[in-house]
């Protein structure tokens, strides 16, 4: 893998910000103005031929100013390799969309517009995928409440579908998750063997 490292750096040059190895894979930090000349050089190249896209994910680091980032997984069956493409993107940023190198990557897109709220350029059918019609927000960004803005219920009596203001009968638990023995004045029978351990 070191020498598909230095291939890498070698071919892709000024369009890959860094290369690091991470829980045993490649991570590839790529421009994400080169993502398109990226990801087709890792599928097309011999020595690499990460021919197959397991996955696209969203990442959301509220705290930066490029609070996003976009995760390609990708796999090479010919060689047994998997490796990580990593760009960063925030709110108004498109990313350009790989659905015309990985047909698969339409529905991935989508999911990561749907739920972070992502834009993907030149993508075909750019909508949200698992969220309702009318939906507001992006539920898996790190400041969309917990609770959300609308709860949704079936209405016997209208025969449809009702969108009402969240309303939450019982204030939400604060635990402790103190033992209830801890605290307590005198040693219980078993305690001394913690103490020399």
């Amino acid at each position: 893998m070191i020498d598909l490292k230095d291939h890498i750096e070698a071919e892709l040059g000024d369009a890959v910000n860094s290369i690091d190895w991470e829980f045993g894979e490649m991570t590839v930090n790529a421009r994400r103005a080169s993502l398109k000349q990226v990801i087709t050089f890792l599928k097309s190249d011999g020595q690499c031929k990460f021919d197959s896209l397991i996955d696209i994910a969203g990442v959301d680091y509220p705290a930066r100013e490029r609070r996003f980032d976009v995760v390609y997984h990708l796999l090479s069956m010919a060689h047994n390799h998997r490796i990580r493409v990593r760009i960063m993107t925030d709110e108004t940023e498109p990313v350009r969309s790989i659905a015309e190198i990985f047909p698969n990557a339409d529905w991935y897109e989508r999911e990561a517009f749907d739920m972070y709220g992502i834009i993907f350029d030149q993508h075909p059918d750019l909508r949200r995928l698992l969220t309702d019609y009318g939906f507001e927000g992006y539920p898996l960004r790190k400041d969309f409440p917990l609770s959300g803005y609308v709860e949704v219920r079936y209405d016997e009596e209208r025969k449809a579908v009702v969108y009402e203001p969240v309303n939450l009968p019982q204030e939400y638990r604060s635990f402790d998750f103190m033992s209830p023995w801890e605290g307590v004045k005198y040693v219980l029978p078993g305690d001394e063997k913690g103490e020399g351990a």
